[in-house]
């Protein structure tokens, strides 16, 4: 069952939080993000990303770049930009994108829940990128950013949920990108209670985004329990920082590929290779999105194609052989492109949806690309499905939409 807790949030002032939210750091560079982070010395960026505050070119896992975080993390507290709560919460996180908005709950999610299963994975980590993670929250001793987990939706968070937001929010704010971030503070002792209890009766939580961060943070709670003589499974490095979505409201977008050449076919004989596994129509020069699971796009030469994968092609009935981005991969970019390592191929590279179609069509007709292809997005069920068989999907597959604000809310470790 899923064990979480409420905590004392560190947060920014009412006043503040638009200068000091940021988007999370692994979704920018470091050149984005000096420049995000030009003329406010109140940015997140400063801690999350604090290589900006070197010269450009400075090595972002140099001891410095890692000891300023430190430095700027402590800087943000004494200057009153980042405040602890003196009472131990729950919160609650809405999303805004496109007129549809997903509630999250905040809390303490627990280290041993990671390290037993029972907060479920879907993809692989790397562990350098661990690593880099693990320095963070160590040397900061707090979950500077949030995990976005999700979990089956359920009838008495949903109450909760309904009856918070009724409420004025802490923060309401609309971001550049144009979506919007409403952030409540749950005070009162018997919804925290519930929301607690609620939680308990719920088998396991799933990772939907922020793998690597999500395991960093386990880690580092882990080693701590490891380095306690005195441990006893109540210390506050026990719960990393988490925002828990219902799964019904989660957004996945599609995540689709384009690559540099045919592997010496021509046009016709790619589009000839095709027709062995595809019903393959051609829709003409105007933009074609996929219409349901197991049909795909196809753009090359000035023109869309609707794939669709023939029966037999796939099994239902395999968590990870009924997904697109297995049949693409085994069906087209393997066995007639010859793409046969999704994760260290140069001749392939991978485009999020929340770009548009427009993105692919103008990366083929530039001359840097041979094709796109767009995939039908996953869905939560899918990825839910694959967490509890114990499989990881293949790279690349799912992308979530909004993005997780970092800065909103930190949790610290002691």
């Amino acid at each position: 069952m899923a064990k979480i807790k409420p905590f004392k949030g560190l947060r920014p002032p009412c006043d503040i939080v638009e200068q000091v939210a940021s988007r999370p750091y692994d979704v920018l560079n470091s050149e984005e993000a000096r420049k995000e982070a030009e003329g406010n010395e109140k940015s997140l960026y400063h801690i999350i990303k604090p290589e900006i505050d070197f010269a450009p070119g400075t090595d972002e896992h140099a001891p410095c770049v890692y000891d300023k975080a430190v430095a700027n993390f402590k800087k943000f507290q004494e200057k009153g930009w980042l405040v602890q709560d003196t009472e131990e919460h729950y919160y609650i996180y809405a999303q805004t994108m496109n007129n549809r908005t997903q509630y999250g709950i905040v809390v303490a999610a627990n280290v041993d829940d990671y390290m037993s299963g029972r907060i479920k994975k879907h993809e692989l980590t790397r562990r350098d990128k661990e690593e880099d993670r693990m320095k963070h929250v160590r040397i900061n001793d707090a979950n500077i950013e949030p995990v976005f987990l999700s979990f089956p939706d359920n009838a008495d968070l949903a109450k909760v949920i309904a009856d918070t937001i009724v409420k004025e929010p802490e923060y309401d704010f609309i971001t550049d990108d144009g979506f919007g971030h409403h952030f409540w503070v749950i005070d009162d002792k018997t919804t925290i209670d519930n929301i607690t209890s609620a939680f308990a009766s719920i088998p396991a939580l799933y990772i939907a985004d922020g793998h690597h961060r999500t395991a960093a943070a386990a880690l580092v709670g882990n080693e701590k329990a490891k380095a306690n003589p005195n441990h006893n499974g109540t210390e506050e490095y026990n719960y990393f920082l988490a925002v828990c979505f219902p799964a019904s409201h989660l957004n996945i977008i599609d995540y689709n590929r384009v690559v540099k050449d045919l592997n010496g076919l021509s046009k016709e004989e790619f589009l000839t290779r095709l027709t062995d596994n595809f019903d393959v129509e051609n829709k003409g020069c105007d933009i074609y999105k996929p219409e349901k699971l197991h049909n795909f796009s196809l753009y090359i030469d000035g023109e869309w194609y609707s794939l669709t994968a023939k029966a037999g092609t796939y099994n239902d009935d395999d968590p990870i052989g009924v997904l697109d981005v297995t049949i693409s991969s085994n069906l087209i970019l393997c066995d007639i492109l010859g793409i046969t390592d999704l994760r260290s191929d140069k001749r392939i590279d991978f485009v999020g949806g929340i770009r548009g179609l427009g993105e692919l069509k103008h990366r083929v007709d530039s001359g840097e690309m041979a094709l796109a292809l767009a995939l039908y997005p996953v869905t939560m069920q899918q990825i839910i499905d694959i967490a509890d068989s114990g499989n990881i999907m293949p790279p690349k597959t799912t992308w979530f939409e909004p993005k997780l604000r970092s800065g909103l809310i930190i949790h610290k470790l002691s």
